[in-house]
C-alpha cells in the first residue's frame, strides 16, 4: 500500500507529495481555495477552478499542474486523477495510483447536491483518507430543501416587518449557495465586498451562475437580503443597520447553542461538508481496505468504522482503542 505519514501535515513520502499542507512544501495537492487549505508551495496539483480562486486569495508564482476532472495525468512514480468533491466550486479529491496500490484523498467534501459546486464523484481505492468534520451520529443534517425553505421564510418575514435580513456565510462557497437559493426564491441578495469579489469570479468560471445580485451600498439595503462573512457580525457596517435580523448558515446549527455562539437571531444547518450519513455512505461507495480519518471527530468516526468491520485509524488525533471484554 502507499505509505502515509502525518506530522504537521499529510505526506506521501514514497510519492514525494503532500496533501493540503498549510505550510509551504516543494510539491503539494491543493483540494480547494479555502484559506486553511492553500499555501505558497513550489509546485501544485489542482483543478482549474481552484487555481483561479487561489490566485485571487494568495498572490505569488508557483508551478501548477492543472488537471481536468476525470482525466488521469502521469507524474514520476504515480498517476493522479482529480474528482469533484462537491464542497465549493473547483473543489477536488485526488485518486493516486502507483505500483504500491491506490489511494483516494477527499479533502473537504459532501455528497448532497450543491447549487454552486460540481456534483461529487468517487472511485474504488485501497486506501481512503477522508475529512470527518461531522463524524458523530448526532450530526445528520436535515434535507437541504427544508433548510433553504426555513432560510427563505426567515428573510421574507424580516422583509415583511420592515427589517433587513442578514445572512452569514463564508465568502467562498457558502455565500454562493445562499445567493443561488435567494435568487431562485425571487429575493435580491446584496453582497459584502468580499462575497461580491468571490461571486464575480464564480461568474467568470461558471457562466451559468445566476445574475441578479448587487454589491453592498450603504443606504440602499431596504428590501434586500444582505449576505456577509461571519466575521462581520460586529462590524460598523452591520451596526449601522438598526432594524436587522441576522442568521448564520452552518452545519453547527444542529447544536442548540449555535445562534447564541454566533450572536445571531437564528441559525440554519446549511453545510458544505459531509454529514455523518454521508461519511458512512462514502466508505460504502469507495470500498477501501483501510481508512484514515482527518479533522473534526476523526478518532470517534474511526472507532465507529472499526465497529462496523472496517479497518480505520485517525491521523489528526489520538485513536480511541476499544477494550475487548
Amino acid at each position: 500500500m502507499i505509505q502515509v505519514r502525518y506530522l504537521r501535515g499529510l505526506e506521501l513520502p514514497d510519492l514525494g507529495l503532500w496533501l493540503d499542507p498549510s505550510r509551504r512544501k516543494p510539491f503539494a495537492f491543493v483540494s480547494h481555495a479555502h484559506s486553511d487549505h492553500i499555501g505558497n508551495h513550489g509546485e501544485v496539483i489542482a483543478s482549474v477552478g481552484t487555481s483561479r480562486l487561489m490566485a485571487a486569495r494568495l498572490p505569488g508564482k508557483r508551478r501548477e499542474h492543472l488537471l481536468a476532472f476525470g482525466a488521469p495525468a502521469a507524474f514520476p512514480g504515480f498517476t493522479a486523477t482529480l474528482l469533484p468533491a462537491g464542497h465549493v466550486f473547483g473543489s477536488a479529491q485526488i485518486l493516486l495510483e502507483s505500483d504500491a496500490g491506490s489511494l483516494l484523498y477527499t479533502g473537504d467534501f459532501k455528497l448532497r447536491p450543491s447549487l454552486s459546486a460540481e456534483p461529487t464523484e468517487w472511485r474504488p481505492a485501497d486506501i481512503l483518507i477522508m475529512e470527518t468534520t461531522f463524524g458523530l451520529p448526532k450530526y445528520c443534517m436535515p434535507p437541504t430543501e427544508e433548510v433553504i425553505a426555513g432560510m427563505i421564510s426567515f428573510c421574507r418575514e424580516a422583509l415583511a416587518d420592515g427589517a433587513v435580513p442578514v445572512l452569514l456565510g463564508y465568502s467562498l462557497g457558502k455565500s454562493q449557495e445562499i445567493i443561488c437559493a435567494l435568487l431562485r426564491a425571487g429575493l435580491v441578495p446584496m453582497l459584502h465586498s468580499a462575497v461580491y469579489r468571490m461571486t464575480e469570479l464564480y461568474r467568470e468560471l461558471a457562466p451559468d451562475f445566476p445574475e441578479g445580485y448587487v454589491h453592498y451600498c450603504a443606504g440602499q439595503v431596504e428590501g434586500k437580503v444582505l449576505v456577509v462573512p461571519p466575521n462581520t457580525i460586529r462590524s460598523p457596517m452591520l451596526q449601522r443597520i438598526k432594524n436587522r435580523r441576522t442568521a448564520v448558515l452552518t452545519g453547527w446549527a444542529l447544536d442548540p447553542s449555535a445562534k447564541y455562539r454566533y450572536g445571531c437571531d437564528a441559525a440554519f444547518p446549511l453545510t458544505d461538508h459531509a454529514d455523518y450519513t454521508d461519511l458512512i455512505r462514502y466508505v460504502e461507495l469507495v470500498r477501501p481496505k483501510l481508512v484514515y480519518t482527518l479533522h473534526g471527530f476523526a478518532a470517534a468516526f474511526a472507532a465507529d468504522l472499526r465497529q462496523r468491520g472496517v479497518e480505520a485509524w485517525a491521523l489528526s488525533e489520538e485513536n480511541q482503542l476499544e477494550l475487548m471484554l
